[in-house]
This record gives structure tokens, C-alpha cells and sequence, in this order.
């Protein structure tokens, strides 16, 4: 049983599939490499009938053969586009062949124009007629009596063309008469040859309704024309509706005439729909099992994703196969990068509802966006509904079934179809299971482009699972590309309900430990900094334990392995009970032990270690501020390296925006009144930015440059946002 109708088996007690096993040998065909392809071509033996149908074409065979042929036979072999015409006829021929009777194809598709059919109908049948064992006469008599007809225009032109067809052989006759032979004679001899066959010839015209309406004219009036010969069975295969359409002319129904032309009609027998469904399942596997990595598939999901998108838009055969190869191409591009029944979805839509997926990528916006904008954005709303009204009204007939696609596969885009609403909160679920319904994957999957984004996000899935691994997550993070390694940690957010406590340590010292080697970037109004995309990160580490002794436990652990006074006040925030920044994940003792013995390692540290802290400034004002009556007070050395150090972990940015304009303005500032907080006085910051001055170090001039403009007075106050 295929491994995808499994899922749907054990999802509804009212099973989809019955029948043979699609994995059966007599169902599958290989290609070199073992794995199963099928294309949109028509079966051609007898053990790839998937549907069951030898024995009825092998009975419908004989019943042809055992009719009155003698006066030449045509058999209509009549059912919808892609309902399996040709290979009911492949199959026939199975049994027509061991009954010895000669089968000849014309194809009208080779030809256009009505002088050019007839020309190539007689040398196309003689052809095939002349390498048949004891048929070469019969052949060479056809081939006479199509010389006939050669350079002739078609039939006359006036009154409609029932009527000129109806009369037709009379006009010809009289025409051919004055030819030197006569077709008289010609037509006598073929006639005779063809009487005395002991088993009469097949002549297969297929795919007739394909053809233009002239075309499909034109192939009827000859088929009427020829039909009379003795021994000659035509089988005509077509669309009915598509034909009755074509034939039809002056209130006169195609149907009529049609008539006229077959003495039997066979309609294919409708598949059934286990069967269908069957060969879909098969298909499937078979367009699958080429690839290591073609994605998972959710089986809770599947089930309505097959029976509300897939199975509404397969009628047949053709179908099956169109979207088999469809899936098989898209999948192997994928790589499995999105979610497989969300693949499986959109390629159906793809296939079948062209005009709906080519509106998909201007909707991407309605399809993903969750709702928890401010409420009242009804300008916003409205146009987000309009997006979906596009889609739904592109699929004609099949509007429900975009409704149930949006359903199932964009479920931020539910609230526009009367389905439940959807947060925020949820795009981390559709992060980590990889669902179009997540903006990354649905543009990945139209656009075929790993976004930035998207990037970020598989980086960090190969992060987190090594993170139960210090050495294995750290040489992973250090791989990327540092201008990377902030949105990498920050979509490490997407799997915090994954965070156990064995991942804890290692990745909090990692993360912490990474910090200052992450590059700052510019940033616009709105962005936070890198260090609060690796804290929130820790912080969720953190919290995934129980209880605050095992949280104590693991930060006693941490804070030696932590490189800088800067990850380690980074730590000790997060758990402890200040205001504003602590998340007391920790008991109050044991926060007051941690931040005391971080601000001796401050006070005891030499100039060189502080002057390599990246967040130095920050680092000596809580060391300063939160010291307590009984420590000692914080000394800062004069040395000029740390003195530029503190100024530069000091400097800052003003981001403007001016309403109306695009344009951010970005000012440098430095927190000047907290720099002599730091110093106890401006006159002692001022000697200390002098002693810089004085080394001769042009590095950093800007900062001395600015730092010079506070000594002289200035405030940004006095020159707005210059």
C-alpha cells in the first residue's frame, strides 16, 4: 500500500484506496535509475493497465471484429480529454493483433489544410500498406486510387457544408469522370482487392478532438467518404461534446450528423473513484521516490489537503500524470525546504488552476499576515480582503476550492474566508514545520530564492540541533558569516518550546561568549541591537528549567566559562531581581552573591582587560552604581587606551525621521552627564580626554573630535539635530 494512502488509511476509518496494490510490479515502470516516471503519454502494454480495462478492450475487439464489415465499418471510441482513449485502444490492439487483423494509424495532427489531409491520407495508408505481409497490392491499389484526388481543390464551397458533404461523392464522381482513368475503375479495383482480405484493416484516427473546427470537418468528410470500402474499420476517437460542437452548422446539430457517419459508438466506462484516487497515491510515491529529501508530510494536515485541494481538481488519467510530473520537478527543486502537503497543495493548483497561482505571489500579503495589527486599520483590512477576493474569483467553478486551499494552507489567511484568526504567536510554529502559510516559505516556494530570512531561519535549525554540543554548536556558528550570526541567533527564537535543559548551558555560554564578535550594523528607528538578540535567547534558555535551583545551579556553572565582565553582567541581569531587568529566575541571595562577586572581578581588573570590553561603559556604571556602602569604591585607571575605550562604549546615535520623508538622519552623541557620573567630575573627564590627546594616536580622532565639542560646551540641545 502506498506510504501516502497510509496516512489517509489511518486518518478516516472510511478508507480512500481499494483494489491492487500500487506497488504491485505490473503497475510501476522504471526508467535507468530504478526510480518510476510517468509522463502524459498513453499506456502501450498490456501490464500497465492500472485501471483494470484489458478485459473490456479485448471484448470490445471481438464484438467489432464480428460485425458485418463488408461494406467498411466506423467505430467511435468516445470520452473526455484524458480519459484514457488511447490506451483503451493500445489495449485493443493486443487482441486484434493475435487475431492477425492489420491495424495502420493516420495522425490528422501532422497535417493542415483540407488538400493536404487528403493527399497524405492515401500515401500515409498505402505506405503501411505496401510492408504488410500479402497486403502490398492492396496497398499499391490505394495509393492508385489516391493519385485521383491529388492537386484537386476540396469540396465546393457554396451551401452549408452538411449539405456539400452529404453530396459530395456524387460532385466527385462527376469530376473524376472527365480524369483519364476515371476514379470509377480505380475505386472498383481497390474495392475488389479489399473484399477478397481475409481479415479486414483497422485505420486508427486519434485525438481527432483536438484538432480546429475546420480540422475536425475536414476529418469526417473524408472518413465518410472512405468509409464504404469493404474491410475497412475506422476507429475514431474523440471528445463528443468537442465534435457535435464542431460539426454543427445552421441549426443543424453536430449530433445528427455524427450519427450518420458511426454505425457503433463505445463510451469509456467512468474510473472508478477508489481507483482514481489509487493511481494518485501511486503516482505520488513514484514522482517521491527519487528523492532522500523530498520533505515531511504532516498527517494531520494531508488528509483534508488531498480530499479539499488535490482530489476536487483530478477528473483523470491525464491529470494524474500532468500533476505526478509536476510534483517530481517541484519537489526535487525544493529539496524539501517547505512542507510536503504544502507542495503537494500548490502543485495542484499550479497544474489545474493556472490563473490562481499566478495570483498567488501579489496575495502573499493576505495569505501571511497574522492578525494582531491594531484594530481600526480597516484600509489595511480591506485591501488584504480584496487579495483574497482576486484568488477566489480567478477560480471560476472551482472557487471552493481555493476558499478550502486558503483553509488549510494559509492559515493567517482564514479570517478572510470565515475561518478562526490567527496571531503572532503562530509563526514560530509555521517557522519550525516549514509551512507556506509562514511568509519565508511561501515566497521560497513561488520565487525559488533563499531569502535572507529563510537563510537565517535553516542556519539556525543546523544551530539548534548542535546545541546540546558546546563545541559542536560554537564551530557551527563560527562557520557563518559574522554579518550573519545575529538573525541566526535571533530565529534560534522559533524553537524555544524545543529548548530542553540539556541545551542550556552550552548554548547560553556560546551565545554570551559570541556577543562581542558580532558586528554592529545600521540600524533604523525602530531596531534593537545585537546584544538583545542573543539575550533573548538566553533569557528563553533559562526559562526552560524548572525551578530556580536548577536555574542557580546552571549559572554557577556558566559564569566561569563566560570570556567578558560584559557577558557575565549579561547572565547575572537576566536572573537576577533588578528593576527593569531581572526576570527573578533566581533566588534574591543568590542574585545579591552573583552581582557582588562580578563587581569585585570589575574593580579587580587591570586596564588592558577593561579597555577590551565592548560594552565597557555600560559595564563600569553598574559597577559604579549599584556597589553597596560595604565595597570598596571603583577606581578607573588613567591609562589614555582605557580612557578611549570608555568613550567610545559611550557613543551612541540619534536616529530622526522627518514625518513625510523617507530620510533617517543619524546624529553621533555621547552620554556626556553619565560620563562624569563615571569620573566623579567634569574637570577629572576632561584631564583624562587630554592624556588622549597627548599620546599622539590618531585613531579615534572623530571620537576626540566630539569629545571636545562637550568640553567646549556644546549640547546637542543647542544644535538639534545637526
Amino acid at each position: 500500500m502506498s506510504w501516502i494512502s497510509r496516512i489517509l488509511r489511518r486518518s478516516d476509518n472510511n478508507s480512500l484506496v481499494g483494489g491492487r496494490d500500487p506497488h504491485s510490479p505490473d503497475l510501476r515502470n522504471r526508467n535507468s535509475t530504478g526510480v518510476i516516471v510517468s509522463g502524459d503519454n498513453p499506456i502501450r502494454r498490456l501490464e500497465d493497465d492500472a485501471l483494470g480495462r484489458t478485459a473490456i478492450a479485448r471484448s470490445f475487439a471481438k464484438q467489432v471484429l464480428a460485425l458485418d464489415a463488408s461494406e467498411g465499418l466506423v467505430v467511435g471510441i468516445l470520452g473526455p480529454w484524458g480519459s484514457g482513449k488511447t490506451s483503451f485502444i493500445n489495449l485493443a490492439r493486443a487482441q486484434l493483433d493475435r487475431e492477425g487483423v492489420p491495424i495502420l494509424d493516420f495522425n490528422p495532427w501532422m497535417f493542415s489544410g483540407a488538400q493536404q489531409l487528403v493527399d497524405s491520407f492515401f500515401i500515409e495508408l498505402a505506405a503501411q500498406l505496401k510492408i504488410r505481409p500479402g497486403l502490398a497490392e492492396v496497398g499499391k491499389d490505394l495509393e492508385e486510387y489516391g493519385e485521383t484526388f491529388s492537386g484537386m481543390a476540396w469540396l465546393p464551397i457554396v451551401g452549408p457544408w452538411l449539405e456539400r458533404a452529404q453530396g459530395a461523392a456524387k460532385i466527385l464522381g462527376k469530376v473524376l469522370q472527365r480524369r483519364k482513368e476515371g476514379v470509377g475503375e480505380r475505386r472498383a479495383k481497390l474495392s475488389k482487392a479489399l473484399a477478397e482480405l481475409t481479415k479486414p484493416v483497422v485505420v486508427v484516427l486519434d485525438d481527432i478532438d483536438r484538432l480546429s473546427t475546420s480540422e475536425i470537418r475536414d476529418v469526417f468528410k473524408l472518413v465518410r467518404l472512405t468509409a464504404s470500402f469493404p474491410n475497412i474499420i475506422y476507429f475514431v476517437a474523440f471528445d463528443r461534446a468537442r465534435v457535435e460542437d464542431a460539426l454543427a452548422e445552421q441549426r443543424i446539430p453536430g449530433r445528427d450528423y455524427l450519427e450518420k457517419i458511426l454505425q457503433v459508438a463505445f463510451d469509456l466506462p467512468v474510473i472508478p473513484h477508489q481507483v482514481l484516487n489509487q493511481q494518485i497515491f501511486s503516482a505520488l510515491d513514484s514522482a517521491l521516490a527519487d528523492f532522500e529529501t523530498s520533505g515531511s508530510l504532516d498527517e494531520d494536515v494531508w488528509p483534508d489537503v488531498f480530499m479539499e485541494i488535490i482530489r476536487p481538481l483530478i477528473r483523470n488519467m491525464r491529470d494524474v500524470r500532468r500533476y505526478a510530473a509536476a510534483v517530481h520537478g517541484t519537489v526535487g527543486v525544493l529539496d524539501g525546504r517547505v512542507a510536503l502537503a504544502d507542495v503537494l497543495g500548490l502543485e495542484a493548483v499550479r497544474v489545474f488552476l493556472p490563473d490562481v497561482f499566478a495570483r498567488l505571489n501579489g496575495a502573499v500579503e493576505a495569505l501571511t499576515i497574522t492578525d494582531d495589527r491594531p484594530h481600526g486599520v480597516l484600509s489595511d483590512a480591506s485591501r488584504l480582503k480584496a487579495q483574497i477576493d482576486d484568488l477566489i474569483e480567478a477560480a471560476g467553478p472551482q472557487a471552493d476550492v481555493v476558499r478550502c486551499m486558503i483553509r488549510r494552507l494559509f492559515l493567517a489567511g482564514q479570517r478572510h474566508v470565515g475561518g478562526i484568526h490567527h496571531g503572532g504567536e503562530w509563526k514560530k510554529e509555521w517557522l519550525r514545520e516549514r509551512r507556506v502559510a509562514h511568509e519565508d516559505f511561501l515566497r521560497f516556494y513561488l520565487e525559488r530564492i533563499v531569502g535572507e530570512s529563510l537563510q537565517a531561519f535553516t542556519d539556525a535549525e543546523q544551530a539548534w540541533g548542535r546545541m546540546a554540543d558546546r563545541v559542536a554548536f560554537e564551530d557551527y556558528l563560527r562557520s557563518l558569516d559574522p554579518r550573519r550570526l545575529e538573525d541566526v541567533i535571533t530565529s534560534l527564537e522559533a524553537f524555544e518550546d524545543r529548548f530542553a535543559p540539556e541545551h542550556v548551558v552550552p548554548g547560553a555560554i556560546v551565545l554570551l561568549n559570541l556577543l562581542p564578535e558580532i558586528p554592529e550594523r545600521p540600524r533604523g528607528m525602530f531596531e534593537f541591537g545585537s546584544r538583545l538578540a542573543v539575550t533573548r535567547v538566553t533569557y528563553r534558555l533559562l526559562r526552560s528549567l524548572s525551578n530556580a535551583d536548577e536555574v542557580e545551579v546552571a549559572v554557577r556553572s556558566m559564569l566561569p566559562e563566560l570570556k567578558s565582565l560584559s557577558a557575565k553582567l549579561e547572565l547575572i541581569s537576566e536572573v537576577g531581581h533588578r528593576e527593569h531587568r531581572g526576570h527573578k529566575l533566581v533566588s534574591e541571595a543568590a542574585a545579591a552573591e552573583f552581582e557582588t562577586e562580578w563587581r569585585a572581578d570589575v574593580r579587580g581588573s587591570s586596564a588592558d582587560r577593561l579597555a577590551e570590553e565592548v560594552d565597557l561603559f555600560r559595564v563600569l556604571l553598574v559597577a559604579k552604581r549599584e556597589a553597596d556602602s560595604t565595597e570598596s569604591k571603583l577606581e578607573i585607571h588613567d591609562a589614555p587606551h582605557l580612557t578611549r575605550a570608555v568613550l567610545r562604549t559611550a557613543r551612541s546615535e540619534v536616529i530622526s525621521h522627518i514625518s513625510g520623508r523617507r530620510r533617517v538622519s543619524r546624529s553621533p552623541r555621547l552620554s556626556w552627564d553619565v560620563l562624569i557620573e563615571l569620573y566623579g567630575d567634569e574637570e577629572t573627564l576632561k584631564k583624562r580626554i587630554e592624556a588622549i590627546a597627548e599620546t599622539g594616536d590618531e585613531e579615534g580622532d572623530d571620537l576626540l573630535e566630539l569629545a571636545n565639542k562637550y568640553l567646549g560646551g556644546w549640547r546637542p540641545s543647542d544644535f538639534g539635530d545637526e
